[in-house]
Parts: structure tokens; sequence; C-alpha cells
């Protein structure tokens, strides 16, 4: 496009628009920086596309852990009571499938032992009259159990409110507190022990106080299966391996039944989680490859070949298959099945049998298909893969990425010189039509004084004689 004048105004006085002038000149010279500008834009989008699908497969990576974890989701056990208000439980991936029949006959308490009512209140000596000192034995531990003297001193411990602060402050793991309602003050002790390890029994007493008989300090008392089992606490392990017992309440008339096997729920949601974040990869990648119809042309990295090699890599692991297995080869098998645009959706086996249904119906064979010791199953397989497609430095997008960042780099770069050799050049530019704009507009100045000159001369010239000038030698 050729510079636009106006020449009417050119002589005029009015001069040129110095800085429009510059700016048509250098509009010319600048194309090529709205060329890099734009291929500038085009590789911000393509990285913010990548980075999007990064984090896409790192999310897919997580999920796939899950289920090559050994000790994750899919070996997970757990226990159902048929009765909770008695029995609870909880399972680890030690454990055996299996019903197992329990009855609690009772549980295992803690010892107690209190005073009657003390007149006068808790901070009244609780000593005879007129006796210097005085003795509580307290035995912890039932019959065989230590025995801890404590000795009664006025102004000490002679007292309820003394006497629990002594007895706290011993560490017998027993907790002594002072009870006060409307009939009076009581002296409590609890054992922070339960079973027959914290029985507890006053074996002398010298003092005031009355104390009533102990009570507690039982072991729990219950069947397993028909055998008689005893615990000194309410949470027994070991009785049924891999299985954590918690005892609620006891009914020596209602057996409870207690059900191990696959946690089905924490199973089917780890595959849930892996189906959804698999479906978030192949869903971008495609977004990428879909044609606008309205520009016709594909997303920013519909030409990367880096994106069709990771599409390719993720069809082949999820189209992984095992051999053998029970029939469980693939994920068809379990009843996952492939959509037409390369997603997957959870439904039913070619059985008809759910997810969770094919995971109670074969746990080992459902387990083996996603890991096994030879780490030749199918979260095996991907999660390999795919500690190779997100390698910090090898990872097929991460090396796109960094080449599109160095490509980036050198953009920025060749913009920034150009930029400041266009500033030169405005600067010169701008100085030379300043200079033209000063002479144009100074021009009808210029014109009227030689105008003016040319008159005075043709005045001068009509008014003079025709004598022929005298001529002196030598000039």
């Amino acid at each position: 496009m050729g510079i636009s004048l106006n020449p009417s105004t050119l002589l005029n006085g009015q001069g040129i628009d110095v800085s429009s002038l510059v700016q048509q000149i250098l509009s010319q010279n600048s194309g090529q920086l709205t060329v890099w500008q734009n291929e500038q834009m085009t590789l911000q989008g393509q990285a913010s596309d990548i980075t999007v699908l990064n984090n896409d497969l790192s999310n897919l990576s997580t999920a796939v852990q899950a289920l090559s974890d050994p000790l994750g989701a899919l070996t997970a056990m757990t226990a159902t009571s048929s009765d909770t208000g008695i029995v609870t439980a909880t399972a680890d991936t030690s454990a055996t499938s299996g019903t197992h029949q329990i009855v609690v006959s009772n549980l295992a308490t803690a010892g107690l032992v209190y005073t009657g009512y003390v007149s006068g209140g808790p901070d009244a000596s609780f000593l005879p009259d007129g006796a210097t000192t005085g003795e509580i034995d307290l035995q912890i531990g039932g019959s065989s159990g230590a025995t801890q003297p404590i000795t009664i001193t006025p102004g000490s411990n002679d007292t309820l409110n003394s006497l629990a602060s002594y007895i706290n402050q011993q560490n017998w793991g027993v907790t002594a507190s002072v009870v006060t309602d409307a009939n009076g003050s009581r002296l409590a002790l609890v054992s922070q022990t339960t079973g027959s390890a914290g029985a507890l029994a006053i074996t002398a007493n010298d003092t005031n106080l009355a104390f009533q008989t102990p009570t507690g300090g039982t072991n729990a008392s219950l069947t397993i299966d028909g055998i008689p089992y005893s615990s000194t606490t309410n949470t027994i392990s070991g009785a049924i391996s891999g299985v954590t017992l918690n005892l609620a309440g006891a009914d020596a008339n209602s057996p409870v039944q207690l059900s191990v096997g696959p946690d089905t729920t924490q199973a089917t949601q780890a595959i849930s989680n892996f189906v959804s974040a698999y479906n978030q990869v192949i869903n971008d990648i495609n977004q990428e490859f879909t044609v606008n119809a309205a520009s016709n042309t594909e997303g920013p990295l519909g030409s990367d070949t880096a994106l069709r090699s990771l599409q390719s890599s993720l069809m082949n692991d999820v189209t992984y298959a095992v051999s053998g297995n029970g029939g469980l080869v693939n994920l068809a098998s379990l009843g996952i099945s492939m959509n037409d645009d390369g997603t997957l959706t959870i439904g039913t086996a070619p059985d008809g049998q759910t997810l969770s249904q094919v995971l109670a119906s074969n746990p080992s064979a459902f387990q083996n298909f996603f890991q096994n010791a030879s780490s030749s199953g199918f979260a095996n397989h991907f999660e390999s893969d795919l500690n190779n497609l997100t390698d910090p430095t090898l990872g097929v997008l991460n090396v796109d990425l960094a080449q599109n960042k160095a490509q980036q780099t050198d953009l920025s770069n060749t913009i920034s010189n150009f930029e400041t050799q266009l500033s030169a050049e405005q600067q010169q530019l701008t100085n030379e039509y300043s200079q033209i704009n000063a002479s144009l507009q100074a021009y009808p100045l210029l014109l009227q004084q030689v105008t003016e000159t040319l008159a005075t001369m043709g005045s001068q010239s009509s008014g003079s004689t025709s004598a022929s000038p005298t001529l002196t030698s030598g000039l």
C-alpha cells in the first residue's frame, strides 16, 4: 500500500502530519511483526492445551496407581456385622473371606470402687478424731495385683479433694475424682485399664471412709465360631486373622453373623475413578482433532504428531489383555466397554453381572487381572507406560512443551529485536519528516518574500532612463 499525502495542502503552510506519515511508512515495514505475533499466540495456545493434557495424564496416573497398589483398593477387605449394637469389625488385606458367628456374653469393664458420703464436704478431714495418721491400701489388678499403701497425713491428703489429687499424681493407672450430688460428696476410683488387670480392691483402711464393694475389672467373654474367648479389652485383634473386633454390647442370646470379604465399594470406586480420568484425557485429545465447522480448522494441537503418538499409546494400553485368568482377560470381560469415540463406559459383563458382582464372584481373578506378582496385570502394564509418558524429561508431552517454550523464547527475542529496530527507524523518520514539515510550513512566507522582491525589482526597472552607462577602464 502506498503512502497517502494530500497535494492540495502541501504548499499552503499546513505542512504534513508527521506522526501519521511515519506510522504509514512503518506499517509497511512491520507486517512481519504481525506474523510473528500471531505465531506466538498460536504457540501460547498450544502450550496451554499441552499443560491441560499433562494434568489429565497425571490424574490418570494416580487413578491407575490405585489399581496397581498391592495394598490399595482392589485388595481391601471389609467385615460386615449383622448387629452393630453388639459387634463391629474392620479387616485388613490379610483377612480371609468367610462368615463367623460371634456371641458376646459380657464386655470388658474397668475396675471401680467408691466411698459412702462424707459428712462435712469434700474439704473436711476424714481421719478419726484424735488420729494423727492413717492408711488406705489400694490393690490394682485383682488378687495377684500390686497393693499400693496410701499414708494419710493431716493437712496433706486427709480430705476427699486432696486425696483425689494425691492419687492422680501417682501414675498407678487409676483416676480419682470427687462426686458431689444432693446427698453429699464421695470419692470414686476408676481404673484406666479394662479387664482383670484393672480390677480394684481396698485391702486395708483405718480412716472414716467407708468403701463400697468394688465392681468391674472383668474380662470380655465371648465365643467365636463356638470357641470360648476372653479379652481384657473390648477391641480384639488376632482372634480372626486380619480382622479387628470392636465389642459394643453383650447379649448371650443374640449370635452375631460377621461376614468378611472383598470391599467391593472401594474397588468399584477406584475403577470408576480410573474410567473418569481416562475419559477426561481422551475427550481432551478428541477436542484437539475436532474440526470447527465455522472456521474449518482443528484445535491448536490438531497437527501435533506428539498428540497422535499419545492417543495411540493410550488406546494400546486400554485394550491390553491377559490370558486365561478365569475368563477375566480384558476390560470388556469385567463389563467395561469402549465407545466409538474411544471413551469407556461401566456396564455389565457378557454374563449380565455388574462390576461388583464380578468382583464378589471371583475376587482373586478380578485382582489378578489388574495386578499380580509378575507385574503383568492391566494396571501394572498401564502404570509402566504412564511412567514413560509422564517422565519430566522424556515424556512425550513434556518434550513437546519444552520445544514449544524454546520456540516462544526465540520468537520473543526476534520480536523484541525487531521492535527495537522499528523504534530507531521511527525516531529517524520522525526527525527527517519534521525537517521537511518545517520547510513546507515556511513555504508561503518564502513565496511571499520572493513575490515582493520580484515586484520591487519590476518597479525599479520601469523608472530607470535609457542612457547608456559610462564604463570605466579597468573595471
